[in-house]
């Protein structure tokens, strides 16, 4: 199978998975994970230097897809939600059951600040025709997710390249 399929084809460049966030930007969680990684960085720790540099506290830009990542359980949820849905619905039209990540990159806008809500929309931006590699035969897919403030101001774009294959 070399030619990209129709119903594929239709979904690159379009916006798919709009949602937004289960829970705020929340210093908890900003401290929790400087101190995971001894970040003694004054900018998330002291408001002054946070003041005097950004405006006031941010999150570190690292911590992006942090305020996005499900919860593996919610109250009234019936389904698990899976970050980077586009990246299983790949798969799962291709009918294949491994893949890997091989890049990922970020492009930082607006920083992130406590009590922002953000909300992401995730973006094809291509499908390879098969190809085979030592993992196997597969397809590889760019996907772009975009994450945005409660403002609609763009934060981030977080960028993969993941590979799909069968061994």
């Amino acid at each position: 199978m070399s030619e990209l399929p129709a119903d594929v084809a239709e979904l690159i460049g379009k916006v798919q998975y709009e949602e937004t966030g289960d829970f705020p930007v929340e210093r908890g969680y900003i401290w929790t994970s400087a101190a995971s990684v001894e970040n003694g960085n004054p900018l998330f720790w002291d408001d002054a230097v946070a003041d005097e540099l950004t405006g006031g506290p941010i999150a570190p830009p690292t911590m992006l897809s942090t305020w996005f990542r499900p919860h593996h359980w919610a109250p009234g949820r019936t389904k698990q939600a899976l970050p980077l849905q586009v990246h299983f619905d790949m798969k799962e039209r291709f009918e294949l059951p491994e893949a890997v990540m091989s890049d990922n990159s970020l492009t930082f806008y607006e920083p992130v600040r406590p009590g922002d809500v953000l909300s992401t929309r995730q973006v094809l931006r291509s499908v390879s025709d098969e190809k085979t590699t030592k993992l196997g035969t597969g397809r590889f897919w760019d996907i772009d997710v975009e994450y945005r403030n409660q403002n609609g101001d763009l934060v981030g774009v977080e960028s993969w390249t993941g590979f799909g294959y069968r061994r």
